[in-house]
């Protein structure tokens, strides 16, 4: 069964302005808490808020600031694996105080909740730069287990980011390179959803493209 949680449709000027997220964390991935007498149910759901206060900075932060990226793509016949690195332009901790959490609910062994994380001006104009320049948008959906929590989650949104820019350049360059490295910003809602026991994530972005580093000839 797959279950999703957000939307891709287009940006409208409100959304831009107030980021309103629905996202959950599964009960049955913290096992130590089932079955256990709590004193109180704050108690018993410690581990799942951990997790989503991990989830919606990471997200948050990847709408508002976006992410940097190294991609080396996989070569057999030169013994290379395919890596992806990603770091955060800006720390999340920067958008990690301007979020509030509302309105939890236990559904389906999930611990949900609407994140909210109002943008400021500056931040707005920087959304806006992304989308006025000519950045190709591109998509990518990317998977991780949901035994893993948040670092599950986030793997999964890696690997979207990883088919995105792998179908794009795929298109664009004849010869395998050695690296490419660019930027994104996630330009939409997330789709996240629960797949046998995989988290889905489907993410599209703004483009900034960087660098692709070619093999040298000798």
């Amino acid at each position: 069964m797959m279950i999703f949680t957000g939307a891709l449709s287009a940006q409208t000027p409100s959304v831009i302005q107030n980021i309103r997220i629905p996202l959950w964390a599964d009960l049955d991935a913290y096992p130590v808490m089932i079955g256990e007498e709590q004193s109180d149910d704050a108690g018993q759901y410690d581990y799942p808020i951990k997790s989503l206060k991990e989830t919606a900075p990471f997200i948050i932060g990847g709408m508002v600031y976006g992410w940097e990226f190294y991609y080396t793509p996989s070569d057999k016949q030169r013994n290379v694996e395919e890596i992806l690195e990603v770091t955060e332009i800006v720390s999340s901790d920067y958008v990690k105080d301007g979020i509030v959490y509302s309105s939890p609910w236990i559904e389906d062994g999930r611990f949900n909740c609407w994140c909210n994380f109002s943008r400021d001006a500056s931040q707005i104009q920087n959304y806006y730069l992304w989308a006025s320049i000519q950045n190709p948008i591109i998509q990518g959906k990317g998977y991780g287990s949901v035994t893993l929590g948040f670092e599950g989650l986030k793997a999964a949104a890696n690997d979207a980011l990883k088919n995105a820019v792998r179908a794009y350049y795929r298109n664009l360059i004849k010869n395998k390179p050695k690296a490419i490295t660019g930027r994104v910003l996630i330009r939409d809602l997330p789709q996240i959803g629960i797949d046998s026991g995989r988290y889905v994530v489907n993410l599209d972005f703004f483009l900034e493209c960087g660098k692709i580093i070619e093999y040298k000839i000798y």
